[in-house]
C-alpha cells in the first residue's frame, strides 16, 4: 500500500483528524511512536508493559484510525478540498481562498 515514510505521514494525518477519539494511553503510544519514534522496547519500558502489549495497541490504534476514516472520510474529504482550492486560486480569488482555509 504504503512505503514506510508515506504510512507514517498518513496515520499522523488520519491521528490529527480522530486522535482524540483514542484512549488516552492509545494516544501517549501512538505519539510516542509515529511522532517521536521511539522503538516499541522503550515504549514497553516507560509505560512498564511488553513489548507485544506496545505492538497490539498500535494495531488496534491502526485498525481504529482506518475505521473512523473509512466511515468518516475526513481526511479524504480534507484532500479534496484543498485540491479544489488549489485548482481555483487566481489572483482574484487567491484573497478569499485563504480566508476560507483560514476558517477550518
Amino acid at each position: 500500500m504504503f512505503d514506510l515514510v508515506e504510512k507514517k505521514v498518513y496515520y499522523n494525518n488520519l491521528y490529527s483528524f480522530y486522535g482524540t477519539l483514542l484512549t488516552d494511553k492509545q494516544q501517549e503510544i501512538f505519539i510516542a511512536y509515529y511522532e517521536e519514534d521511539f522503538s516499541l522496547a522503550e515504549i514497553a519500558e516507560s509505560f512498564g508493559i511488553s513489548r507485544n502489549a506496545v505492538h497490539d495497541t498500535l494495531k488496534k490504534v491502526i485498525k481504529n484510525l482506518e475505521y473512523f476514516e473509512e466511515k468518516l472520510e475526513l481526511y479524504n474529504k480534507s484532500l479534496k478540498r484543498n485540491a479544489l482550492y488549489d485548482e481555483y486560486i487566481t489572483l482574484e480569488t487567491k484573497e478569499l481562498i485563504e480566508k476560507l482555509k483560514e476558517m477550518e
